[in-house]
């Protein structure tokens, strides 16, 4: 009897490692995983938080983001633009905060909006909520980049993805 239940013991455990070994094997990567870009630009502290999809031979603008219509500017989650003082974004104030990032693109100009709904999907856009909107122009990246990335620069904040890199200037906030 006693030899019974330790030979069920040692089955159960045997089942248990086997069952978790399989289950982490079958665990993928995400095909957009989390990212965060941080820094400083004129005293303030710039957090981005993102989902980063890649490439993966796609064409990317015009085709998997549309031209004229509005991005995520990331995957999932709407990407979030944290200040943690008031900034001056492309020279117009934006109030310290945590704001959703979203994107217009068009082959020469680039609609830049931060949205006062941080959290949520990042395709329940509501123009209604927008702190602010700006244009800026996008450039020829120096190298191409298999996943979207955020930088924080010493002139703001740059998204790079496959052959583009778009600026958006920020700098202190008047006092």
């Amino acid at each position: 009897m006693k030899n019974t239940r330790v030979f069920s013991f040692l089955m159960l455990l045997l089942a248990v490692v086997f069952t978790t070994s399989v289950m982490a094997q079958e665990q993928k990567p995400k095909a957009s995983p989390a990212a965060t870009a941080t820094g400083k630009v004129g005293g303030a502290t710039v957090t981005i938080n993102y989902s980063s999809p890649s490439v993966k031979g796609r064409t990317i603008w015009g085709e998997l983001v549309p031209y004229g219509k509005v991005w995520r500017s990331g995957a999932n989650e709407a990407t979030t633009v944290t200040f943690d003082k008031d900034v001056l974004i492309e020279g117009k104030p934006l109030a310290a905060g945590t704001y959703s990032f979203y994107t217009i693109p068009t082959e020469d100009k680039w609609t830049v909006i931060f949205n006062k709904t941080a959290k949520q999907w990042g395709t329940q856009y509501d123009e209604k909520q927008d702190a602010l909107r700006m244009t800026v122009t996008p450039r020829k990246a120096p190298v191409m980049s298999e996943r979207l990335k955020y930088d924080i620069t010493t002139d703001g904040l740059l998204l790079t993805w496959e052959n583009l890199a778009v600026p958006v200037k920020i700098t202190a906030a008047k006092k």
